[in-house]
C-alpha cells in the first residue's frame, strides 16, 4: 500500500465513449477507497465524467478538450510554466489515453509529472475492468474476483428521477428499454424491440431511451407504439436519475446499458460483433444474450422475451397479459 499522505493529488486522464468511460469507474473507486481524503481531478468528457463526480469519485473535472491535451501527443512540445505547475501539483497522474509509442508518457514526465501510471484503452485479453485496473497494481491495489462499477446518485438526482416518471404519469414497474447504440450493427432489429414490448405483461410500464444516434429509430418506434414515453434530450446524469428507479432494463451493446448495470438494475444485454468477455456490462444481476456468429439480428426475439419475463418475475412481477 502507499505511504502517500491523505493530501495526495491524483490526475487522471480519461477519454472514450460512455461504456469506455464505466469499465473504467471500478478503478475509481479503487482510487477513492484507497485514499478517501484526497484531491481527484479527472480529465475527459465533462457529459460522461459528471457520473464519477455525482458517485462522489472525483472532486473536479476539466474537459479533455480545453486541457491542452492534444499538446502532448506531439513531439518535442512546449510547455506554459502554468502546465508544468500544474503537472506537479499532483501525487501521480493515471493515463488511459491511446499511447502506444508512450510519447503521451513521455511528455507527461517531461513537463513535470512526478509519476505516470499508463493503462491502454486498447483491451486484447481479459475483461476491460480487469485490464483498466492493472496499473493501480503499482500500489498494491488488485482486482478482487469480478470488480463491477457501482454507481450511487444523491437524493436530489435520484429526487429529479422520481419527479421526471411522477410528471409523465409512469408507474412501478418501469421497464427501461434503449434499442440504440452507437452502430447499427449492434443493434437488434428495431421490430423486435416493438413485438417485445407488446408483449409486456399487463401492469409492466415501458420506457424507451434514445440518444444523439438513434435518430433513424425514433420514427419506427413513434409509429407503433406512439403512447409509450420516451426518455431523450437528457443530460446523461439525468438518464441515470430515471434508471435508477426501474425495476429492469433491456439494450443492445452501449454505454447506456453499462450505465444500467452499473446502477445496480436487473439487465439483458444483447450483444453482437463485440466480445463479451472483454466489454459484458458488470453488475449485480446482468444477463448477456450473445447473436450466433456475431450477428445481432439473428439473436430469437422468443429467447430475448424470456429472459425479460424471468428478469421482471425476479422483481415480483407476474406473468398475466
Amino acid at each position: 500500500m502507499s505511504s502517500v499522505s491523505h493530501q495526495t493529488r491524483i490526475l487522471v486522464l480519461r477519454g472514450g465513449a460512455i461504456g469506455d468511460f464505466i469499465v473504467t469507474l471500478p478503478a475509481l473507486q479503487k482510487l477513492r477507497a484507497c485514499w478517501p481524503e484526497a484531491h481527484i481531478e479527472l480529465v475527459g468528457y465533462p457529459y460522461v465524467a459528471e457520473l464519477a463526480q455525482a458517485a462522489g469519485l472525483v472532486d473536479r473535472i476539466e474537459s479533455l478538450d480545453r486541457a491542452g491535451i492534444a499538446k502532448f501527443f506531439a513531439a518535442r512540445p512546449l510547455f506554459t510554466p502554468e502546465q508544468c505547475d500544474y503537472l506537479r501539483s499532483f501525487h501521480f497522474v493515471v493515463s488511459y489515453l491511446h499511447d502506444p509509442d508512450e510519447v503521451v508518457r513521455q511528455n507527461l514526465m517531461a513537463a513535470g509529472a512526478r509519476q505516470v501510471l499508463y493503462g491502454s484503452p486498447l483491451i486484447t485479453t481479459g475483461h476491460a475492468i480487469e485490464a483498466l485496473l492493472k496499473p493501480l497494481e503499482t500500489f498494491a491495489l488488485y482486482a478482487e474476483g469480478a470488480e463491477h462499477p457501482r454507481l450511487r446518485l444523491d437524493d436530489q438526482r435520484l429526487g429529479w428521477g422520481r419527479d421526471w416518471l411522477a410528471a409523465r404519469g409512469l408507474k412501478a414497474p418501469v421497464l427501461a428499454v434503449h434499442p440504440g447504440s452507437g452502430s447499427p450493427r449492434k443493434n437488434w432489429p428495431v421490430e423486435n424491440f416493438i413485438a417485445l414490448i407488446c408483449q409486456l405483461p399487463r401492469g409492466v410500464t415501458p420506457l424507451l431511451i434514445l440518444g444523439e444516434a438513434d435518430d433513424a429509430l425514433a420514427a419506427p418506434l413513434a409509429r407503433e407504439l406512439p403512447k409509450v414515453p420516451v426518455l431523450t434530450g437528457c443530460k446523461l446524469v439525468e438518464v441515470a436519475a430515471v434508471l435508477a428507479h426501474c425495476a429492469a432494463y433491456l439494450g443492445n451493446d452501449s454505454g447506456i446499458t453499462h450505465l444500467a448495470a452499473a446502477l445496480g438494475l436487473p439487465v439483458v444485454a444483447l450483444f453482437g460483433p463485440s466480445n463479451p468477455a472483454h466489454w459484458a456490462p458488470r453488475g449485480l444481476r446482468v444477463r448477456v444474450i450473445q447473436a450466433p456468429d456475431g450477428k445481432t439480428a439473428e439473436i430469437s426475439l422468443a429467447e430475448v422475451v424470456a429472459a425479460v419475463f424471468q428478469t421482471l418475475e425476479s422483481r415480483g412481477v407476474e406473468r398475466v397479459h
